[in-house]
């Protein structure tokens, strides 16, 4: 009775201080400390001490008055490309997690796509005074965010390079993964082989078709200009340029695709496809598993993580030029890139 009455007095007034945890535990003020910043240099029985100590006295840390010291606001920033692209849920989970490990709160939202929506986004997250930015860019030029990074607001660009500024940025290896999704078709007897990809100023998009180029190429194999199809990713123009590339004079005999969304809109039209015809797809999709669609698949959630690392270390006082990490891709076959061509 008398720790509940001890919890009920300090939650509403007279709130525990690590000194009273000291008291209670028998150990020194920096020992406590220690414990509750996670810090080395504590016995495991000094520690149980500690935290039965702060457990009996409900005690919580004062984040704010910590944060008010390092004169942080305990707050980043993450700015989407399209909070509904299943890609981008793992992906911000991880710096979610990341940013509860050091004790700041994740505020996130969408420029959905717009390079204007993306630069106001960014300016009001900077206004309400984030100590960092993850941005996933939508536009290619970045120089409206020096005054900010000048400032001291860390910032790292995520997916996609930042433009027209030097900036921390945390990629996947696009070109590398095109590149072998391209190779594996070709491996499996394919010769006309169309991609699908997303508008060419994106540098993912970019870089996924320079990897179908270096892929043909490195195999000896000419590129029609109407094997290559690049726009937006919506499903009427995707669905278009699938059926045109399977009805051209010289129709292609399988298909990479881009991007998630691109896969999705590719897998239905080949539903109703007379024949079958060899898939890659770049992301994993949903049900993929089950559907058999051999994907070139990024790790998410290891991009955001390590974006999110980054940042912390950049606001923990790292130094140095500004760093480009790229992350490795992984062939997953299904079954969907692995259909022979015809035999016709």
């Amino acid at each position: 009775m008398a720790d509940i009455a001890r919890r009920t007095d300090h939650r509403y007034g007279n709130r525990p201080t690590m000194k009273d945890v000291a008291a209670r535990a028998g150990v020194g003020l920096k020992t406590v400390s220690r414990v509750v910043n996670g810090e080395p240099g504590v016995t495991p029985d000094t520690e149980r001490r500690v935290q039965e100590a702060i457990e009996a006295l409900g005690f919580r840390r004062n984040d704010s008055a910590r944060v008010l010291r390092k004169g942080r606001t305990a707050t980043i920033g993450l700015v989407l490309e399209d909070l509904a692209d299943p890609f981008y849920g793992p992906l911000s989970r991880a710096v979610e997690e990341v940013a509860r490990a050091h004790g700041a709160l994740l505020i996130n939202g969408s420029s959905a796509e717009d390079p204007d929506r993306e630069q106001e986004l960014a300016l009001a997250l900077c206004a309400r005074r984030v100590d960092g930015l993850i941005v996933i860019p939508a536009g290619d030029d970045h120089r409206y965010l020096e005054p900010e990074i000048r400032a001291g607001v860390a910032t790292v660009f995520v997916d996609r390079p930042a433009g027209r500024i030097d900036a921390d940025a945390v990629l996947s290896d696009s070109f590398g993964g095109a590149r072998t999704g391209v190779a594996h078709l070709i491996a499996h007897g394919h010769r006309r082989i169309g991609f699908i990809g997303d508008r060419p100023r994106i540098h993912t998009g970019a870089e996924r078709l320079r990897g179908y180029h270096a892929a043909m190429e490195d195999a000896g194999l000419p590129v029609k200009d109407d094997w290559v199809s690049l726009g937006s990713t919506h499903p009427e123009r995707v669905g278009a340029a699938v059926r045109a590339m399977l009805t051209a004079p010289e129709p292609v005999t399988a298909l990479f695709a881009g991007n998630n969304r691109v896969t999705v809109t590719a897998v239905r039209t080949l539903a109703g496809h007379a024949s079958p015809v060899a898939l890659v797809g770049f992301d994993d999709i949903e049900l993929a598993d089950l559907l058999g669609i051999t994907v070139i698949a990024q790790d998410a959630a290891a991009l955001g993580r390590t974006a999110a690392e980054r940042l912390f270390r950049r606001l923990d006082g790292a130094g140095g030029a500004p760093e480009r990490v790229v992350l490795g891709t992984t062939l997953i076959a299904r079954g969907s890139g692995e259909i022979a061509p015809p035999t016709a």
